[in-house]
C-alpha cells in the first residue's frame, strides 16, 4: 500500500472547511509575571485563563556555523528586562502541504538553527512553589513541527503543574552519523550522532538550573511527548546522559526502535539517504567541505517532490548519547536505562490517520471528502496496523521491563472515536481514534486539524469530552507528581503485568468510559486473528500482511509465512 504522511492527510483535511482568521492580537507584558534567571531579567504574558506564559527562552546557543553538528552550547545571557512575549522560530525542516494555509508551498524550507528555545506555562499562583514540572518534546517525524503549537497554559492552570515545551534540531541536522564528524569532534559530546537528544538534555538541564523560578520543582520532572516526541523520550530513558535530569517518562504513541551507526552511515542495509550517501552524491569528503555546505546545499537531498522529506535514520546507537546496541534491548536490564516510573501507550485506530490519504484504500469526492473504498478492508487494516503499533510499543518493552524487574510501568489505550460527519465525510469512520487524537484531550485544548476542528469536535460531545480529558489531565499530572496515576473516583490504574488485566482504556462515558482491558496483545494473536478475519479475502489479508511488514521488516518472515502469501 502507497505511504501517505499523517501531515498531508491532516492539511488536507483542514482545507475542507478552511477559513479566514485575522489571527491572534498581539501580546500584552504582565507585570505579575517578571522574573529573575541565571540568563537575567525577563516578563511574559498572561493566558486567556489567567496561567502565566513565558515564550521563547533560550536553553542554548545557535547551532549554526561551528556549531552545527556538535553537542550544544550554552545561551548567552542579556542585559536589561527580556521581553518572552513571541515564540521563537521553529527549528529549520521542509514545509509540507499541512504549511500550505500559512502561504507556504511544500518543499520550502523554513526555520532557523537558532531555534533551541523553550516555553513556560505556569498557574498564576505558582511563584514560591515546587511544583511538578511536565517537559513536553512535540512529534513531527522528528523532522518537522515547533513547540508553538501546543498550549499548556490549561493543564497548567486546571492541574497545578509547570508545562514545559522545548524545541530541538530536526532531520539530519538533528541526527547525522559520519566517520570524519566523529575524528574531528572537540569534546565527547561532540562525537555524538543524536545532536537532538543532546538538546534535550540540554533542556532539562536548564529547567535543572532555573526552573525555580517559575514554581516549579527541579526534583520532580516529568518528560511527555507524542510520536517522534514519545520516541524522543524512550531515547532519553537509554541515554546514560540523561541520568537524574528527570523522574518520570510518558510514552503517547512512541517507538523503541533505532539505528546502528552502520545503518546510518549507509554501510549496511538499502537506505539510499543514509549519510554516506547523501555525502557522495555532494562530493563532500572532508569536515571542512561539509561545513562549507550553505544548510540549502545539504537538505536538498533530502526533499522528494513524490514522497516528501526522505526517512533519513534517526534515533542512531551512537555509543555516546546512546549504548551502541540496540535501544529496544535496553530495556531488558534496569541498568541499561533510567530506571524512572513509565507510562506508554498508543491510540485504538493509530494507523487511520496515515491509512486515511491511502489511494488504495480510500478516495476523495470533490478532492476533499474522504470516504473508504472498502469500510471492511479499510477498517481491517487500520485495526491490524495499530495492533502492531500496540505490540511494540506497549506490550512488548512493559514486559520486557517488567521481567527486570522494572515494576512501575502504566499502560494505556485511548478509545476516543466521536468524531463528527460533515456532507460525505464520516470522522467516526475515517478517523476513529487515530495517531495524536489524544492530545488535545491531555492538554484540554481542542486543537488538532485547524478549522477542521468544527467537524471533528462538535459541540453535541463537549460534555463527554471535557469530562475525559480531565479526567486524563488528572492521570497525567497525578503520574508526574508521584509516580502513580490517579484521577479522584475514577478507576484505579494498575501497574503493567504481561498476562493481567492491566492496560486502562480511555474513553468517553458514553462509549463505556474508562476500564481495564481484558488481555494483552501480540504478534502471534494479531497474525491469528488476520488470517480468520472474514471481513477481508485471503488477497487483501496478504495487502495488510505487506503494510505490515513495510513497517516493520523484521516480521516478514512470519506475517507473510503465516499468512501464506508469497
Amino acid at each position: 500500500m502507497k505511504k501517505v504522511t499523517a501531515v498531508l492527510v491532516l492539511s488536507l483535511l483542514a482545507a475542507a472547511c478552511s477559513k479566514k482568521d485575522d489571527g491572534p492580537s498581539a501580546p500584552v507584558i504582565a507585570p505579575a509575571t517578571e522574573r529573575s534567571i541565571a540568563q537575567g531579567q525577563l516578563v511574559g504574558l498572561t493566558a486567556e485563563n489567567g496561567a502565566h506564559v513565558w515564550r521563547g527562552i533560550p536553553f542554548a546557543a545557535s547551532t549554526a556555523g561551528e556549531n552545527r553538528w556538535r553537542a550544544p552550547r550554552p545561551a548567552s545571557g542579556w542585559s536589561g528586562t527580556r521581553e518572552a512575549l513571541e515564540f521563537s522560530e521553529r527549528c529549520l525542516q521542509f514545509t509540507n502541504r499541512y504549511d500550505e494555509p500559512q502561504g507556504l508551498e511544500a518543499g520550502q524550507i523554513v526555520g532557523s538553527e537558532d531555534c533551541l528555545t523553550l516555553n513556560i506555562f505556569a498557574p498564576a499562583d505558582a511563584q514560591g512553589k515546587d511544583l511538578p514540572v511536565m517537559l513536553w518534546i512535540h512529534g513531527g517525524g522528528n523532522v518537522w513541527g515547533s513547540a508553538a503549537t501546543y498550549d499548556g497554559s490549561r493543564l497548567a492552570e486546571n492541574e497545578n503543574v509547570i508545562v514545559v515545551t522545548v524545541q530541538y534540531r530536526l532531520g539530519p541536522l538533528g541526527w547525522f552519523a559520519w566517520d570524519e564528524l566523529r575524528n574531528a569532534a572537540e569534546t565527547e559530546a561532540d562525537s555524538a550522532a543524536n545532536f537532538a537528544t543532546l538538546d534535550l538534555i540540554a533542556s532539562l538541564e536548564w529547567v535543572r538550573d532555573n526552573i525555580s523560578a517559575f514554581g516549579g520543582n527541579p526534583g520532580s520532572v516529568t518528560i511527555f511527548g507524542e510520536s517522534a516526541g514519545g520516541h524522543n523520550v524512550v531515547s532519553l530513558l537509554a541515554s546514560p546522559l540523561a541520568e537524574g535530569l528527570f523522574h518520570k517518562a510518558i510514552i503517547q504513541s512512541g517507538s523503541f526502535d533505532s539505528f546502528s551507526i552502520a545503518e546510518a552511515e549507509g554501510r549496511s542495509g538499502n537506505l539510499a539517504n543514509a549519510s554516506g550517501e547523501i555525502l557522495s552524491g555532494l562530493g563532500v569528503g572532508t569536515v571542512e567541505e561539509l561545513r562549507a555546505l550553505s544548510v540549502e546545499d545539504f537538505l536538498t537531498p533530502f526533499w522528494s517532490d513524490v514522497g516528501g522529506f526522505l526517512d533519513a535514520p534517526r534515533i542512531i546507537e551512537d555509543g555516546v548519547v546512546l549504548p551502541a546496541g540496540s535501544m529496544r534491548a535496553a530495556f531488558g536490564n534496569t541498568q541499561d536505562f533510567n530506571n524512572v516510573p513509565i507510562m506508554t501507550g498508543t491510540n485504538r485506530d493509530e494507523m487511520k490517520l496515515f491509512y486515511l490519504g491511502n489511494e488504495d484504500l480510500t478516495k476523495t469526492m470533490f478532492g476533499i471528502f474522504f470516504v473508504a473504498r472498502d469500510q471492511d478492508l479499510y477498517d481491517a487494516a487500520s485495526d491490524y496496523a495499530s495492533r502492531v503499533w500496540r505490540v511494540r510499543s506497549v506490550d512488548q518493552p512493559a514486559s520486557l521491563m517488567e521481567r527486570a524487574g522494572h515494576s512501575d510501568v502504566y499502560a494505556y489505550r485511548f478509545d476516543w472515536d466521536d468524531g463528527g460527519r460533515f456532507l460525505f465525510m464520516d470522522l467516526k469512520k475515517m478517523l476513529g481514534a487515530a495517531h495524536a487524537m489524544e492530545i488535545p484531550f491531555v492538554f484540554n485544548v481542542f486543537s488538532l486539524l485547524g478549522d477542521a476542528d468544527r467537524i471533528m469536535f462538535q459541540k453535541k460531545t463537549e460534555d463527554d469530552r471535557q469530562q475525559l480529558s480531565r479526567t486524563m489531565g488528572s492521570y497525567w499530572a497525578n503520574f508526574a507528581r508521584n509516580g502513580v496515576p490517579s484521577a479522584g473516583d475514577a478507576p484505579t490504574w494498575p501497574v503493567y503485568t504481561a498476562g493481567g488485566t492491566s492496560v486502562l482504556r480511555l474513553d468517553a462515558e458514553s462509549d463505556g468510559g474508562i476500564e481495564l482491558l481484558r488481555e494483552p496483545d501480540s504478534i502471534d494473536s494479531i497474525i491469528n486473528d488476520l488470517r480468520a478475519d472474514a471481513r477481508v479475502t485471503d488477497e487483501e489479508k496478504c495487502l495488510i500482511g505487506e503494510s505490515i511488514v513495510e513497517w516493520v521488516p523484521t516480521l516478514a518472515t512470519e506475517v507473510m509465512g503465516r499468512l501464506g502469501c508469497d
